[in-house]
């Protein structure tokens, strides 16, 4: 795990094909059971991700006492597609019809392949580009540090589990 004033990040070898690996992230389907929050819940399309500005819609649920509505969803914007060494999105919100808004962190894996059956995965939260309000509103990052990781042994699991 390694981390900065604005980032964090945790890598893990995967005992699987880099293809698997990233045929698990480009599938929103798969983004619960990879999750370490818990706070992914189900995709809200059942589109796979195939390039760089689409967007996928995920429904989340937050546990706030001091809300009223802990059910909410995410409009994920691709912002790296490059089979299948990387992949990122950075989560907003807004209406399919409407202008969408994004917070400044983004969520992006890379993969490298070690051999035919292993792959290094180096999974990176970046919240570097938040405005100073939303900075005030949230404090980055807005969960442990060890989700990383659990997303991670939840991404293995998967993987290796289809090879």
């Amino acid at each position: 795990m390694t981390s900065t004033d604005d980032t964090i990040a945790a890598g893990r070898t995967v005992d699987a094909p880099v293809d698997t690996v990233f045929a698990i992230l480009a599938d929103p389907a798969t983004h619960q059971a990879i999750d370490g929050t818990g706070w992914v819940r189900e995709p809200l399309n059942s589109a796979r991700i195939t390039g760089v500005d689409q967007i996928f819609r995920m429904a989340m649920y937050f546990d706030n006492p001091e809300e009223d509505h802990n059910h909410y969803e995410v409009a994920n914007r691709v912002t790296v597609f490059d089979p299948p060494r990387a992949i990122a999105w950075q989560p907003g919100q807004g209406a399919d019809d409407g202008e969408l808004e994004f917070g400044g962190w983004f969520w992006r894996y890379d993969l490298e392949q070690l051999d035919d059956d292993r792959t290094t995965v180096r999974l990176t939260y970046d919240w570097s580009a938040a405005p100073q309000p939303i900075r005030d509103k949230i404090s980055f990052p807005p969960f442990e540090m060890s989700h990383l990781d659990n997303s991670l042994r939840h991404l293995a699991e998967l993987a290796e589990a289809r090879r």
